[in-house]
């Protein structure tokens, strides 16, 4: 009874893991009393309840069925045991694994092994919904090489003439529409600021050679939590992001100059094309927003 207990133990994991592999997150079932609920969690909750508690009534069984009851008494003692008391213990330990039957009962132990071994897969299963592997769509956006800038207030390229000295101006990539069902999360990682600066006040030599006419582009992602940042300084050519005061200035290389943020923002090397439009000479050469873990 004990080792089918712990066999059953072990068959309701494997049933917990295969559930939650199989079954699809939106398949509701029937179950009176309870009316209709969600498969998922009804197969989950009810696998890895057997798992566990015919682990716990496997061991009750064993302890009240096999096992010896009877009960030792012993006088109390200094905590430093002594060398007798030691032997005595370890003693007391051998008879009472020999009574027991750990030792001689080789199916129950097992299957107690296999089924305490198994359960914790229900925990290491589970770590599947902490969301898909990245992969490398961190590191890319939607921009590439010929996508122009697109105003996000009037839905038009960008032409050079229609960005003041001292102006912001927000920015996507030419394809994308509101509509689109990734829209939210593309425009997450792509959203792009725009300011133009005096060639001679560009501190930075690279963000100089990636800039059009003095028309620089950097990612409007703070490099903090991913707030979008919005407000601009005309003066001192300073960013600053509302959630928690980063500041970057964007006259040199986007460096941050105050606050939590770890990096600068990352810059899009731009130019104007043949028929006199903003476009982008590729994706950002570094990945935008907050540090992530695979991030090297």
């Amino acid at each position: 009874m004990v080792a089918f207990l712990f066999l059953l133990s072990m068959l309701a994991t494997v049933g917990f893991i295969a559930s939650y592999v199989t079954l699809p997150v939106d398949k509701s079932i029937y179950v009176f009393p309870l009316g209709h609920i969600s498969a998922l969690n009804f197969a989950l909750g009810l696998t890895l309840g057997v798992a566990l508690f015919c682990i716990g009534a496997g061991a009750v069984h064993w302890a009240r069925t096999l096992m010896s009851d009877v009960e030792y008494a012993d006088d109390r003692h200094p905590i430093e045991a002594s060398p007798e008391v030691k032997a005595k213990v370890l003693a007391d330990f051998k008879q009472g694994a020999e009574e027991s039957g750990f030792g001689r009962r080789k199916l129950l132990r097992n299957t107690m092994f296999g089924a305490l071994a198994l359960v914790p897969l229900s925990g290491v299963v589970l770590l599947r919904d902490l969301g898909p592997l990245p992969g490398t769509k961190l590191r890319k956006t939607a921009w590439s090489a010929g996508k122009m800038l697109i105003n996000q207030n009037t839905m038009q390229p960008l032409r050079p003439e229609d960005i003041q000295v001292g102006s912001l101006t927000f920015a996507m990539p030419e394809g994308m529409k509101e509509e689109d069902h990734d829209f939210q999360q593309e425009i997450a990682k792509a959203a792009l600021m725009i300011v133009r600066l005096r060639p001679e006040n560009i501190k930075d030599k690279r963000e100089l050679d990636w800039s059009a006419d003095g028309i620089v582009a950097f990612s409007k992602i703070c490099t903090h939590v991913g707030c979008p940042i919005s407000l601009y300084e005309q003066q001192t050519h300073h960013v600053l992001c509302p959630c928690h005061q980063s500041t970057f200035d964007l006259s040199d290389g986007g460096r941050v100059i105050f606050g939590p943020a770890g990096h600068a923002l990352p810059q899009l090397r731009i130019k104007v094309n043949d028929k006199g439009y903003l476009e982008a000479m590729g994706d950002f050469a570094e990945p935008v927003g907050p540090a992530f873990w695979e991030r090297g």
